[in-house]
């Protein structure tokens, strides 16, 4: 697998999926730009799913460039927030696409973050058993993650993202010009999922970032666009080899099992996703260490690095047995049995078991 870093100033990453591949486009200008819409599926109508606050910045800008496509341009707005990532809000999708009496051809956009892209693909999975959709994210974390690789969910009060399906967009716009509206707090969060790359599979990557964390958190374009293309890169080819996550998928979730339980415990929106992973990380790499996979100086190398990057690595104070009883729930479980994305030497990663005694001296470790 290459290991670039410098991408051209519009690059193009795909993920291959046979009849199912498609673009993940990264570049300045793309929102306005004609030529990027030409390729998104032909239909009578569009369906904008966006929340207000990405609206005001995005949206007539969109609409504008898809009513030059689409006979009928609508949106339906979300409310902001994790907390409302439920079947509730799920429904005015739903309610919006029947209102206006949209076929199965009918292409639904989401232009937003992840909330609004995971949203946007359950919603596009079901309805009508199926229908195309093209992820728009406008925030760091969903442009290098969450809206690559077709994982689509809402979450339940006892476990994040639990229920939901895999289904693939036909195209992803990044647009790097979005990144310079994010609040900072959005920005570090999204920078956690770029981090996430490097310990679990790149280690020149890991380096890079260390070199340019100071460029990143001060939106540079031309690191932005290089942290983005290679995290885009890296997923692409994991989620080629293993679709469905029936193996090596799974390190990606590097983190999240700790994490999950973090915004689980905390309620939803207390902590950004990405704030929670970044500290999931710190806590993974420490019980990595504790096995063996990983020594104190490694361990202490990421730990700056995230808190560098404006993230806590500090865990809250939920109680180790809260801890435990959340995690259980996570989707990596296996009867019960608690499973962690863990690192078994720099730059590889794996899945597997830890006794619970172990983990419950990880997290008093990190609550401290």
């Amino acid at each position: 697998m290459p290991t670039a870093l410098v991408p051209e100033p519009s690059h193009r990453v795909t993920i291959d999926l046979g009849v199912r591949s498609y673009p993940i486009d990264v570049g300045t200008g793309l929102l306005g730009n004609a030529s990027t819409w030409a390729a998104t599926p032909p239909a009578a109508a569009a369906l904008i799913v966006t929340n207000a606050t990405v609206a005001a910045l995005f949206g007539d800008r969109l609409t504008g460039m898809l009513r030059a496509r689409y006979k009928n341009v609508h949106t339906v707005m979300l409310p902001d927030g994790e907390e409302h990532k439920d079947w509730q809000t799920l429904n005015l999708i739903f309610d919006a696409l029947l209102r206006h009496g949209c076929d199965r051809r009918t292409v639904i956009f989401a232009l937003g973050g992840g909330v609004v892209g995971d949203m946007a693909g359950f919603a596009a999975a079901s309805y009508m058993r199926g229908v195309p959709f093209v992820q728009v994210p406008t925030t760091l974390l969903a442009q290098v993650d969450s809206s690559v690789g077709g994982k689509t969910a809402i979450n339940h009060p006892l476990g994040k993202n639990m229920i939901g399906a895999f289904y693939q967009p036909k195209q992803v716009i990044c647009d790097l010009d979005t990144l310079q509206t994010l609040p900072p707090r959005e920005l570090s969060a999204g920078l956690a999922e770029v981090i996430k790359y490097g310990p679990i599979h790149d280690l020149e990557f890991l380096a890079w970032i260390e070199a340019n964390i100071d460029a990143l958190m001060a939106r540079e374009p031309a690191m932005l666009s290089r942290a983005v293309v290679r995290s885009c890169e890296i997923k692409a080819w994991v989620v080629g080899q293993d679709e469905r996550e029936a193996g090596l998928r799974a390190i990606l979730n590097f983190g999240h099992t700790f994490g999950h339980a973090i915004e689980a415990g905390m309620g939803y929106g207390q902590w950004l996703h990405g704030e929670a992973v970044g500290c999931g990380m710190v806590m993974a790499t420490r019980l990595s260490q504790r096995l063996g996979g990983v020594d104190s100086a490694f361990a202490d190398r990421l730990t700056e690095l995230i808190c560098r990057a404006g993230l806590p690595v500090k865990a809250p104070q939920l109680g180790a047995d809260r801890y435990l009883e959340l995690m259980r729930v996570d989707k990596k479980a296996e009867a019960g049995e608690l499973k962690f994305v863990l690192i078994d030497r720099p730059g590889h990663a794996t899945v597997r078991g830890a006794p619970d005694s172990l983990v419950r001296e990880v997290i008093e470790q990190c609550c401290r």
